[in-house]
């Protein structure tokens, strides 16, 4: 049975919280999870977000096992699994297969290949290999401005009909190729948001929700506006957009997780720490974080927010 209606409203590319010696710290992901739960409609590990790269398969298991005993069935759990081997990806899916905690796992998260730039024909070989031989359903993730390369709509559509492949995240920034993927979908494939920014016109022309990073710091404003979007109530939905935006481009302006950690743990949750060759933000974008938490009383207010803490 396909699964994609487990998906749709707001994910959240979780953050993986690290303590100041760069060690995985469970009390803030504890945290996290508490502040997110109540507000988005599942949960995204081991993303980008999540520093998926810079973190061991060890780790990754223990984070997961984790997030399980802290999520009593509530909410679905997408676990992020890419790479630019095949066929590592492959024999990971396969370990993983083994393992008693994928049951928690509803679907895979899976980037398009990096560094490879891949024909489309060898990005459709890639994602069929990895659908025949995962347990659990796939996300595909078009993410260009990381991989170097693009999924064309027609490529996705022709992934769209296999059985174990349920939906995709869009980050190409082109709505003319997303158009083009609602039009001709299945009806059981799932479009979804890859840039939070553009998530109402997204949702606009057929996506169902989206995987987002603003969510860690801003779950209620950020999902409120997702459900009034996809209810077609387009001005309430803008409302809540224009409470988190002004913290939007500067959320990445040096990085991603860097600028969404600053924000956590300004209120906090964990601390700014991540891994190389990623740095801490800078001293100028933590003020300016403070600066517009201060400001932002009505947010604050939605997110119950008490206090804003210095790094």
């Amino acid at each position: 049975m396909n699964q994609s209606h487990r998906f749709r409203g707001t994910g959240v590319a979780l953050t993986t919280p690290f303590d100041a010696h760069k060690n995985i710290d469970l009390p803030a992901f504890a945290k996290l999870l508490t502040h997110t739960r109540k507000s988005v409609d599942f949960w995204v590990i081991h993303g980008t977000t999540g520093e998926a790269v810079t973190t061991s398969f060890q780790e990754k298991q223990k984070l997961l096992g984790f997030m399980e005993e802290h999520n009593p069935g509530e909410l679905p759990i997408v676990f992020g699994l890419g790479g630019n081997y095949t066929a590592k990806i492959i024999e990971q899916i396969r370990k993983i297969a083994t393992e008693a905690y994928t049951e928690g796992i509803n679907a895979f998260l899976s980037a398009s290949p990096s560094y490879n730039k891949p024909t489309q024909e060898g990005i459709f070989q890639h994602y069929t290999a990895i659908a025949d031989a995962s347990p659990k359903p796939i996300i595909l993730y078009n993410v260009p401005s990381r991989t170097a390369s693009n999924i064309t709509a027609e490529t996705t559509l022709r992934l769209a009909e296999h059985p174990n492949i349920i939906g995709i995240k869009e980050a190409s920034g082109d709505m003319l190729q997303c158009i083009e993927i609602v039009r001709h979908k299945p009806d059981d494939f799932i479009l979804l948001s890859g840039d939070d920014a553009t998530t109402i016109p997204m949702i606009s022309i057929g996506a169902e929700g989206v995987i987002g990073v603003t969510p860690n710091v801003f779950p209620v404003s950020f999902s409120r506006m997702v459900k009034s979007a996809l209810d077609n109530k387009y001005e309430e939905a803008n409302r809540h957009l224009h409470l988190w935006f002004p913290f939007f481009n500067a959320m990445f302006e040096e990085g991603n997780p860097v600028g969404i950690k600053a924000l956590l743990s300004l209120i906090g949750i964990g601390t700014p720490a991540v891994r190389l060759p990623l740095v801490e933000a800078s001293d100028a974008l933590n003020e300016y974080f403070q600066m517009l938490l201060e400001k932002s009383s009505a947010l604050k207010a939605q997110e119950g927010i008490i206090s804003v803490t210095t790094n």
